[in-house]
């Protein structure tokens, strides 16, 4: 079998998962690094041994490559994207597609034109915490879904996204869509709906009075990052600009009539997602979210609190690499260059996330006032529903 020759731009902390796609003489190898960190492309040549590193993505459109992971920034996914796509070249971009519902559409639209391959990095749909809630409900353990709430504990938001680009909604929007675009997505393929109307609310209420700044543009992000750097109001070297919200709520109204609540605090002592979802016949609940985790089902009876659930199952797969999903995400990649058809991850999810994020954004800072997402132009969902194909 021959080899599927992969590019990767973008060659901060997510391109790690170019590792999964890189087995020479095996079926796929990362051909092209690209970054305009020097040091940065250093660093993937000793990964990549055989690659070939650039400065600009520019330079790998005529490389005859099979695919792409674009793990940059989150506001240099759309026009590399497109650009890519315009070339014939099959894309991976890491989730968010965009920064913007408006930029989401023209990702599609430019996939819908020239025929190549788009896949988001949705990889929570390979989580094992969000394919056993998925399994329950789809087994009738708590009817029909009626609600989801999520709650998100950022335990480590101070350095995970208030250190680099994260923090200028410049280039995020914000995290309530950067980071909320993982648990709208996930929401929205467990209730089976896509968002049509959110209001929000939030704000910038501790990060924002942390005065100590540092330029970490030079940094690579292990060196940053430390447990020891607690309580949150102890941080150092924030980013220059911060003008993200660290904590938000939103309300979500589907289309099929499901409601969802989206919560979400930055400076938690605890990393880890609660979703709640209730039915017509019970509710589910996680207690953790990767190996060691259980979700519980509460459906025979009334009663007051208990411990006890008529179901607990535990969660499987590990605790690392967002609970082996990651290896998953990129192995249903290279399928899809390889192969086509079906896949968990979908762009009109992608987009739907994304569109019910900037829309939530746009509602929090307005003081809360309702916003309804834009639907997607049909010939667009039927091309993608379609698995890509007309």
């Amino acid at each position: 079998m021959t080899d599927l020759r992969f590019g990767l731009v973008g060659l901060g902390a997510r391109s790690r998962i170019g590792l999964y796609a890189h087995t020479p003489g095996e079926g796929t190898a990362i051909v092209a690094v690209c970054d305009p960190a020097a040091a940065q492309r250093d660093t993937a040549l000793e990964r990549f041994p055989g690659a070939t590193a650039y400065a600009d993505h520019h330079e790998l459109l005529d490389q005859k490559l099979d695919g792409v992971f674009l793990t940059t920034p989150d506001d240099l996914h759309e026009g590399p994207a497109i650009d890519f796509l315009r070339a014939g070249v099959s894309v991976f971009v890491e989730k968010p597609l965009a920064i913007t519902t408006e930029g989401c559409d023209r990702v599609l639209q430019a996939a819908y034109e020239s025929g190549a391959r788009l896949y988001v990095g949705h990889n929570m749909r390979h989580m094992p915490v969000v394919l056993t809630m998925r399994e329950l409900i789809q087994s009738g353990a708590i009817g029909d879904v009626k609600a989801i709430w999520c709650r998100h504990f950022v335990g480590h938001g101070g350095d995970f996204y208030f250190k680099d680009w994260h923090a200028d909604r410049r280039r995020s929007t914000g995290l309530l869509l950067q980071k909320g675009a993982h648990d709208i997505d996930v929401m929205h393929w467990l209730a089976g709906g896509y968002t049509t109307r959110v209001n929000a609310m939030g704000a910038l209420t501790l990060y924002g009075g942390i005065e100590d700044r540092q330029d970490r543009s030079d940094q690579r992000f292990g060196d940053f990052v430390s447990d020891d750097n607690w309580p949150p109001l102890e941080q150092k070297g924030l980013a220059p600009v911060i003008d993200v919200e660290d904590i938000s709520m939103a309300n979500l109204r589907l289309d099929n009539g499901v409601f969802l609540t989206y919560e979400q605090c930055h400076y938690t002592p605890d990393y880890w997602r609660n979703y709640t979802v209730i039915g017509t016949h019970g509710r589910l609940e996680n207690f953790g979210d990767t190996y060691g985790g259980v979700v519980k089902v509460w459906n025979s009876r009334r009663s007051g609190y208990r411990e006890d659930a008529d179901q607990v199952v535990e969660i499987p797969g590990s605790s690392d690499h967002h609970g082996g999903a990651d290896p998953l995400l990129v192995g249903e990649f290279i399928r899809f260059v390889r192969d086509g058809g079906e896949t968990l991850t979908s762009p009109v999810a992608a987009r739907a996330a994304v569109a019910a994020g900037y829309a939530a954004t746009t509602s929090l800072r307005s003081d809360g006032t309702p916003v309804d997402v834009p639907p997607l132009d049909p010939t667009l969902v039927r091309y993608f529903d379609n698995g890509q194909t007309r």
